[in-house]
This record gives C-alpha cells, structure tokens and sequence, in this order.
C-alpha cells in the first residue's frame, strides 16, 4: 500500500463533454482557475489540456497553453504542470470501399508538431501516449507509432520534461520498458495506467492487478478510471503501491446526477486517503519522489 500517495488532477481533457457539464473548464483563465482550486484541495499535480475558449473544442494551440500555464505560474499556488502531448493523433477512416479517404474529424501530426508548447513552455512532466489503438468511434485510430515515441522519448529527455507514459493496455507497458533499455527514458521512469477508456484495459481489479505485475522495478506510477469507477480506483491504486489521479477530464460526477467540480473530486480524493490511513504529498515532496528536473 501506499502511504503518502500524489494527487494528480485532469482538469479538463479533450473529450466530447462540454454539453454533458455546463461549467467544464473551457477558456485559458477558467482552465488555470481550475488548476489553482485543484492544487489548493491537495493535488499536487494537474494534468493539463486547451480548449478554444468560445466552442470549447479541443485544441493544442500554444498560445493558448502559454496562457493557462503563466496565470498558474503568475498564482500564489504551488503545482507540478504536466502537460498532454496526446493531440494531434486522431485519425478518421474513410469508408471500407474507401478508407484513406480520411474524415474531416482528422487531425494526424508528427510527434515533433505534438510537442511544440512543451518545448516552449518547459514544463516538469508531459505525457506521452505508448502506443496506437482503437479508440471511441466507428472508424477512430489514435496513432502514436513506435519512431513516433522514440523521437519524442529522445527530445524529451534533452530539454530535461520528464515523460509521463500513458498506457492503454499491457503491450504499451512492453514498449515502454522497450524505451527504457534504450536508454531514452530517464530513472525513476513514470508510469500512468489508464483504465475503461475503449478499446482499451478495462477498470477490472484482476486487469489493474495484471497491468501492475508488468511494470519494471523501481518506477513510480499512477492508476485511474474514468467515470463511476474513478473513486473505486483511487482505493485500489493505493492499495496496489500507486498514486492516484481524479479531474473532470475522467469523470463529471460527485455522485449520481450531481456534477462535480475538479476541487470536489480532488478532496473526495483525499478523504479515501486519508480514511485509509495515509497522507497526500505536496508539490515539493512529488518533485523529489519523481525526480522532476527544474526549470529557471
């Protein structure tokens, strides 16, 4: 089990939700705001996505990520920012008669074009999604190739951002320990295991169990769900060795038919914690445990 877990909070996520939840963080200043109240309930992480401030559209445009992380930086609060590098990896099959006949929906970059506010905004920890897979959709691929990764692994670690390695399903653990013999990953390597996201590992003990028992020695690690079992998941992450992650990027609800915001979840996060028997980390004490690099 463990006793002195890290919060991260998803704060707002590219998915189809803002007309699931009127209040979802959509503009730079309402995306930082969220950050800084998620901080202040105990998440010493916050995992960071853009959004275009009028539609609420996913977007990975810097400008918009400049702001967002200088309104946190410019703030009185403490955070590690962690910053997706996901975008840019939607790919929209045509029809079968047809299938390079890519939708509109598309939107497929390299991985150095991913990366573009991560390398102007320097910050401590980005993801970075280990493998392709069947995503939510018909025709949907999210694209992230093995020189993709080793590109991105490499540039990563010369500008000093720790990777985040996001995975989906145990042969993306099988990758990314891939990357770690290749000397691309910095120790102690940072794992993230993604859970219920079809097509994905599904949020069953005996799948988180499994995806635990595949990662290498001495990496630090993070579990979460998305949805109802969010909450469940917390508990399970602890008691399997992890940390834990909650934010309305996973999950829009406090409760049956109540949404939430990102600081309600982060301490409704903390009490499991903390009735557990065991306390959150702060900033400072997440830094040393991940072996974050600072940034002048």
């Amino acid at each position: 089990m463990n006793r002195n877990p890290i919060i991260t909070c998803a704060v707002t996520g590219s998915g189809d939700t803002v007309a699931k939840h009127p209040d979802l963080p959509k503009s730079p200043d309402e995306i930082a705001t969220a950050a800084i109240e998620a901080a202040k309930a105990g998440a010493a992480i916050v995992h960071i996505h853009v959004r275009e401030p009028g539609s609420g559209k996913p977007s990975r445009d810097v400008e918009l990520y400049r702001q967002v992380v200088g309104r946190i930086r410019e703030s009185d609060t403490d955070v590690v920012l962690n910053l997706t590098t996901g975008m840019g990896g939607d790919l929209f099959l045509g029809p079968d008669d047809d299938p390079l006949n890519f939708t509109e929906d598309t939107d497929c970059v390299g991985q150095m074009e991913r990366m573009q506010h991560v390398e102007a905004l320097l910050p401590e920890i980005c993801s970075l999604d280990c493998g392709s897979f069947n995503y939510m959709g018909q025709n949907y691929v999210f694209i992230s190739t093995p020189s993709m990764l080793e590109l991105g692994a490499k540039r990563l670690q010369e500008i000093g951002v720790k990777p985040e390695l996001e995975v989906f399903e145990v042969g993306q653990i099988w990758f990314a320990k891939h990357l770690l013999e290749q000397g691309l990953i910095d120790s102690p390597p940072l794992f993230q295991i993604c859970l219920g996201i079809p097509w994905g590992a599904p949020a069953t003990p005996r799948v988180f169990q499994t995806m635990v028992d595949e990662l290498p020695d001495g990496c630090n690690w993070t579990g979460f769900a998305i949805s109802a079992m969010e909450m469940p998941i917390v508990a399970q992450s602890m008691l399997l060795g992890g940390n834990v992650r909650v934010g309305l990027e996973d999950n829009l609800y406090l409760e049956k038919g109540v949404l939430a915001t990102n600081a309600q979840l982060v301490e409704r996060a903390r009490k499991i914690i903390e009735s557990l028997g065991a306390t959150v980390q702060s900033p400072a004490e997440a830094r040393e445990s991940l072996g974050l690099k600072a940034h002048s």
